[in-house]
């Protein structure tokens, strides 16, 4: 794998977990690193949550928006290096899975979006955001030249939910 490093992040819904991540990936990682996020059933916009977080830290949202991961399986789309999904299996969420030869990881994190009351749910973005910073930081520090698949997984137990 050379760079640039092109990776996916597939939720569900595509509106919080894998949004923030998408944006974590391209604004920590530089010109080395394209970050993209997708749904298997896009919910139609990011959560105003996620906007929020990602606002108040700094970070430019305008090109952010919900979609279906069809888009990445499009003629000329651009091909993922590494696909991660972010779902969370302990509350009975189903992950998508999307076919291709990439590296396929799964970093499992609540979703913040369905937590109440509004100012756990706010609290619950937070913890999101610094979650996926740590992993993704991590993820950005490897040798890629040398990083296994184990190396990259083991980072979502490194920086657990």
């Amino acid at each position: 794998m050379t760079p640039p490093y092109n990776i996916l992040f597939l939720c569900t819904g595509n509106s919080a977990r894998s949004i923030i991540s998408e944006a974590l990936c391209n604004d920590m990682g530089g010109p080395d690193w394209r970050g993209y996020s997708a749904g298997s059933h896009p919910s139609g916009a990011p959560h105003l949550g996620a906007v929020h977080q990602l606002v108040s830290e700094g970070h430019e949202v305008g090109r952010y928006h919900s979609k279906s991961w069809d888009v990445f399986s499009a003629q000329g789309a651009p091909v993922m290096d590494i696909v991660i999904t972010v779902c969370d299996n302990a509350a009975n969420e189903v992950c998508p899975i999307f076919p291709g030869d990439h590296i396929k990881l799964h970093w499992p994190a609540p979703d913040p979006a369905y937590i109440e009351p509004a100012k756990a749910r706010r609290a619950a973005f937070v913890k999101t955001y610094e979650i996926f910073k740590a992993r993704i930081g991590a993820l950005q520090s490897l040798d890629m030249a040398s990083a296994s698949r184990e190396d990259m997984q083991a980072i979502a137990e490194k920086f657990p939910a």
